[in-house]
């Protein structure tokens, strides 16, 4: 009957629709909660419809029940959120960095809202994370992460039940990657806060009478924002470099 390759035709774009839906609802940049619901619902449903011809030959056939399509449905969201989340994850250590260094540097009292995170943070983390967000728009690398999320269909299979215990595994990785990402942003920042406050508790010892705190924090306020304005653009680089090697996790050959 006519209506079996219309809702077979359907299916693939609804089965499509599905993860990138999910990997939309959480990148960095297009799945804000400052971009509007209609910006990104038709964003997604463009995507939709120049990526499901593409894939065609590689998507299952329409399941013949509701419950095994609710299950093939909800297994591409899931794989979908995994993959948005993996890479909010590389830019969550930029705001990360951050905050190590506005306790470095004596300015974690200065809160401001963080619209990417939807959350207040420290000065140094939202210059971070706007600032790297910006740069991968700026420089076209948000291209990789369309191109991740389409050759993920190799990586994933689609149809096939989510491997629970590899995910986590995954994720396990990325974090603590996230994290060592994130302290050696805040290197130069670790090593002037060593000698810095060595320094300081020499002073404090040959000169008890001297208020070093006063005379202190003014001081590596100034130094630190000076450190920040040289080192600013080297961390930026670095983190889109990283940033796409990162992404090669979903380039696997067919």
């Amino acid at each position: 009957m006519f209506y079996q390759p219309v809702a077979a035709e359907v299916f693939a774009y609804l089965f499509v629709f599905s993860r990138l839906g999910g990997a939309l609802l959480v990148l960095p940049g297009v799945g804000e909660q400052y971009i509007s619901t209609r910006v990104r619902l038709l964003f997604a449903l463009a995507f939709t419809v120049v990526l499901t011809p593409v894939l065609l030959d590689r998507l299952p056939a329409m399941p013949e029940t509701t419950s095994d399509l609710f299950l093939l449905i909800s297994g591409e969201i899931f794989y979908g959120l995994v993959i948005g989340l993996m890479v909010r994850f590389l830019v969550t250590a930029l705001a990360w960095g951050g905050t190590v260094i506005s306790f470095l540097s004596g300015l974690s009292a200065a809160q401001v809202f963080n619209p990417l995170l939807a959350e207040q943070g420290t000065l140094p983390a939202v210059i971070l994370t706007l600032g790297g967000v910006l740069l991968i728009y700026a420089t076209d690398t948000h291209h990789l992460m369309f191109f991740a999320i389409a050759d993920s269909y190799n990586l994933f299979v689609p149809g096939a039940m989510p491997s629970f215990g590899e995910t986590a595994e995954s994720f396990a990785r990325l974090l603590a990657k996230s994290f060592v990402m994130a302290i050696q942003f805040a290197t130069p920042f670790i090593v002037f806060a060593i000698v810095f406050y060595t320094g300081m508790g020499l002073l404090a010892r040959l000169q008890p009478q001297m208020p070093v705190f006063f005379v202190a924090l003014p001081m590596q306020i100034m130094i630190s924002l000076v450190i920040m304005s040289l080192v600013l653009p080297a961390i930026l680089l670095w983190f889109i470099d990283r940033f796409e090697a990162s992404l090669n996790f979903f380039f696997v050959s067919n």
